[in-house]
C-alpha cells in the first residue's frame, strides 16, 4: 500500500518504476487554473516512507493533453527526474 502524501486526492496513478530492488509508484498531480484556462501538471514519486515530487512541469488547456505529454516520457527520463529530486533530500 502506497503512503499518502500532499496532492494525493488530485493525482492519478501512472505506473511503477523499477530498478534491482527499487520500485517506486508514479503519480501524477493536476490543477486547474480556470482563470487563465490553463491546466498544470506535477509528478509524484512515492515509496515507503519516501516522497519525491517535481515543480509543476507541465502547462496545458487540459487534462488529457498533459496526460499525452507525460505518455511521451520514457523510464529512463522518469529515473533522470527521480534522480535529480532525490539529490536535493
Amino acid at each position: 500500500m502506497t503512503p499518502s502524501f500532499p496532492g494525493q486526492e488530485h493525482s492519478r496513478h501512472m505506473g511503477e518504476l523499477r530498478r534491482g530492488d527499487d520500485r517506486w509508484e508514479v503519480y501524477l498531480e493536476v490543477e486547474a487554473d480556470a482563470a487563465a484556462g490553463t491546466v498544470r501538471g506535477r509528478l509524484h514519486f512515492v515509496t515507503n516512507q519516501r516522497h519525491h515530487e517535481t515543480g509543476w512541469i507541465f502547462l496545458e488547456r487540459a487534462e488529457a493533453d498533459i496526460r499525452e505529454r507525460f505518455g511521451e516520457f520514457s523510464a529512463v527520463e522518469l529515473w533522470r527526474f527521480l534522480e535529480s529530486l532525490a539529490e536535493l533530500h
